[in-house]
């Protein structure tokens, strides 16, 4: 039987948070998603990349 990655339960303080992130994470994507179409710059590629793994890692519940 595999280990659980979180032994004890989190905090709903955390459990909150992390929810809260889920909800506005996809939104501010695809806002950086129509600032990169219009104006393509090194920042806002590399902030789409952080901002898209954010959203997997929220998504995917590894965090």
């Amino acid at each position: 039987m595999a280990k659980r990655m979180f032994p004890k339960p989190m905090p709903p303080w955390w459990k909150k948070c992390r929810t809260t992130c889920q909800t506005l994470i996809i939104p501010f994507c695809c806002f950086q998603t129509v600032r990169l179409i219009l104006l393509p710059t090194t920042f806002d590629v590399l902030l789409l990349g952080i901002l898209i793994g954010i959203a997997c890692i929220l998504y995917f519940e590894w965090i």
